[in-house]
């Protein structure tokens, strides 16, 4: 029964996944105030396929950094990467955040 699920997940994924390609193209371009940040490993293998996805080096940004942008700062195109555990440090100081607000 759990194989059956396991199937039917991803069966269910593919398909939105071919419904949005059928809806039309995806614009992959990001607006100036946009930020997008990913969690990226620091090896050479990761390096090099960050490098060919978004045709730059992986640019690191740290938990602080993230926490300290302005809405008024500029965005940038490239993703910027957080490493695993400087993500575990913004989630951590988002989630004391919201519970001192």
């Amino acid at each position: 029964m759990r194989r059956f699920s396991a199937i039917a997940g991803l069966a269910i994924i593919a398909g939105l996944t071919a419904g949005s390609a059928i809806a039309g193209p995806v614009q992959n371009q990001t607006r100036a105030s946009e930020r997008p940040v990913l969690v990226c490993a620091t090896d050479a293998a990761t390096r090099r396929a960050f490098t060919r996805e978004h045709g730059a080096a992986p640019q690191f940004i740290t938990a602080r950094e993230v926490l300290s942008i302005q809405g008024s700062d500029a965005g940038w195109t490239t993703p910027r990467c957080m490493t695993a555990r400087e993500f575990a440090r913004y989630k951590e100081a988002a989630t004391t955040f919201a519970r001192a607000s």
